[in-house]
């Protein structure tokens, strides 16, 4: 009787699992949300800042040693300065944001691979389309009136948005393995990429405002500062509402 009752008041290892699942629900702990949050903006403002300016500084180098003579034969080559450029800022910008990432994604590396890639196709594809929006608005022949302008740019924004889906599937390609119901991840970078046009465009409007001396400089930095904001603070919400798939938990229990 006694072995009976202690059995009965013993609780069963599969309880044990469901209880930790519903206490681990979450990817990003409560506990510690506004601690990722303010590390992943950082990290990601760092990493768009310091991306750039090496890669800035990396292509500068290429065209310098470079004679002039071969960028002009082989067009091929100012491209091929171009994309490795590009790599490199992508590497370091997805590098700073895995250094927060690691202690809640097992495969963080993962992550530094498929945001790099992401962001190389979605700038390719945003663009080569704008820029062919471009060249069909200069085989026009004609001043642009308000209309067009409106137009080819919204045509232009809009692709721009759209280029976002690439990172968010191929990056949602690793959070399905580690969380559960993350499908909305395949549009996130959409809408961040949304936000920065809509803030950004309420910049330019602001320009009158600026000297005109300094207009273009401190216009292209407040550009790239909320660009580079945007990019960390939308993904960091999405990471906190991201929940834990209980069948790996199940399985690692």
């Amino acid at each position: 009787m006694w072995t009976e009752s202690s059995k009965s008041n013993t609780p069963s290892e599969e309880a044990v699992v469901f209880d930790a699942i519903k206490v681990q629900k979450l990817l990003i702990p409560r506990s510690q949300r506004r601690k990722f949050f303010l590390q992943f903006t950082v990290m990601t403002f760092t990493g768009w800042v310091v991306g750039g300016i090496t890669s800035i500084a990396l292509e500068n180098y290429f065209l310098q040693i470079l004679p002039p003579a071969v960028l002009q034969q082989q067009p091929s080559s100012y491209g091929l300065v171009k994309f490795i450029s590009s790599v490199v800022f992508a590497i370091i910008f997805a590098v700073d944001q895995a250094l927060v990432l690691r202690r809640y994604l097992s495969a963080w590396w993962l992550w530094v691979l498929v945001t790099s890639f992401g962001w190389l196709v979605a700038n390719h594809v945003s663009t080569a389309w704008i820029n062919y929006i471009s060249s069909i608005a200069h085989s026009l022949n004609k001043t642009l009136s308000l209309e067009d302008v409106i137009f080819f740019g919204g045509l232009s924004t809009l692709c721009y948005v759209l280029s976002g889906i690439w990172i968010g599937f191929i990056q949602y390609l690793v959070l399905r393995w580690h969380t559960a119901g993350a499908w909305w991840w395949n549009f996130l970078p959409s809408f961040s990429h949304l936000c920065i046009s809509i803030f950004v465009g309420l910049l330019s409007c602001l320009q009158e405002l600026i000297p005109v001396v300094s207009r273009a400089q401190i216009f292209y930095l407040s550009g790239q500062a909320l660009t580079a904001i945007i990019l960390g603070v939308i993904p960091a919400i999405g990471f906190c509402r991201l929940k834990i798939d209980s069948r790996r938990m199940i399985a690692s229990k």
